[in-house]
């Protein structure tokens, strides 16, 4: 055999930088096919072209790519989101327009939302994972929203509603669109954007919490 047939072509070889991404492709792949208890790792580590011992390096456990998962899919959804919610003071209801406009958006990618709908049904399976989820996802979000809708009430923009119940109020509609879009649409259902759908969600739930003889912006 002569050197050039023992040299790997450029085009196989993988930059080790890529690898984690590669296998949690992989991994989502096949999470999504199978669910999280179903995939193996070892389909996982043929679909990001490695060995079993090769992903272990990077990954010890099915948990642990899970939870890379919910931080590089999900996790920035919600810091941001947070992001757009705070030092907002001024004008509740427009910082709640512009963070459920984008957590609308961002949520409709298929991908993304695969991953809080994997922790969903894995939860009374995997309670850790589900915790994992409610401290790097859920407290992060919601605990800005909350913040928000407490301000808006103290200024009189909003009746005095519980922060905590009109949060989840806001949330568990976008939650209910993400799963419709994604398990009980037909092909025939008018599309409806995450981000359009958010803003319908929001204009009801603004004229609700309005104070009286106010308007929300």
């Amino acid at each position: 055999m002569s050197v050039a047939e023992k040299t790997p072509k450029p085009g196989w070889r993988r930059r080790p930088e890529a690898r984690p991404d590669d296998i949690l492709d992989a991994a989502l792949d096949a999470f999504v096919k199978k669910g999280f208890s179903g995939a193996t790792v070892a389909e996982i580590a043929r679909g990001a072209g490695l060995s079993q011992g090769a992903l272990y390096r990077y990954f010890p456990s099915k948990e642990d790519m899970l939870r890379a998962l919910i931080r590089r899919s999900v996790t920035p959804v919600a810091a941001h989101a947070a992001s757009l919610m705070e030092n907002a003071e001024d004008d509740p209801a427009g910082a709640l327009r512009m963070a459920v406009s984008f957590m609308g958006e961002a949520m409709s990618d298929p991908r993304r939302f695969a991953v809080p709908r994997l922790i969903i049904a894995e939860a009374g399976n995997f309670p850790e994972l589900a915790e994992f989820y409610r401290e790097e996802v859920i407290e992060v979000g919601l605990g800005a929203l909350q913040r928000l809708i407490r301000a808006g009430v103290t200024q009189g923009q909003f009746r005095d509603v519980d922060p905590q119940a009109a949060a989840r109020s806001i949330i568990g509609g976008l939650m209910l669109h993400m799963v419709w879009i994604t398990t009980f649409a037909r092909a025939d259902d008018p599309p409806l954007p995450g981000n359009i759908m958010a803003q319908h969600h929001l204009d009801i739930i603004l004229n609700g919490m309005r104070a009286e003889g106010g308007k929300p912006k």
